[in-house]
């Protein structure tokens, strides 16, 4: 089954960093004609929102791919500034209050399993985490904690109180 976005026919995964492209030639083509909100508008609904889905399975993902995405959130952030292309990216995404691929990946984990341990998250998530008794790993003013996934994958995870 195949669904229909500018980029033109895709599969349910991610689009490809070359659709994203084409999208944002099509948006680069109409700044001139809308406004800049309007210009941020769409490019955080046809492409940052198609990099972000499902981010949440990409942690642990090699340098090189990761590195791709970015070049398509910084050309992103090029088009709704209309920067130039050697212009330095990270005041832009500042700016933007974009984050970077990695941390975006890491924020979209941190609020799954915060969900999860408040009891906002869905069942068939809460389910597969527990809490875990982090031994030495306290700290003096905050307390930490660890999550264990409790499926095959021993997973463990440190995050500081919220």
């Amino acid at each position: 089954m195949t669904a229909t976005c500018l980029c033109g026919p895709t599969s349910p995964e991610l689009c490809p960093a070359a659709s994203l492209y084409n999208v944002l030639r099509r948006l680069r083509s109409i700044r001139r004609s809308a406004s800049p909100a309007v210009l941020q508008s769409l490019v955080v609904s046809l492409v940052l929102s198609r990099l972000d889905y499902g981010n949440a399975t990409l942690a642990g993902l090699p340098g090189s791919q990761l590195d791709r995405m970015q070049s398509v959130i910084n050309a992103a952030a090029r088009v709704v500034c209309s920067a130039r292309k050697y212009k330095h990216i990270t005041p832009l995404l500042h700016d933007l209050h974009w984050l970077p691929v990695r941390e975006r990946i890491e924020f979209k984990l941190a609020v799954l399993v915060f969900r999860c341990l408040h009891g906002t998250a869905p069942p068939y998530l809460a389910n597969e985490l527990c809490r875990v008794d982090c031994g030495g790993h306290r700290r003096k003013k905050t307390a930490a904690f660890c999550v264990n996934v409790c499926s095959r994958n021993a997973v463990i995870a440190s995050f500081d109180d919220w």
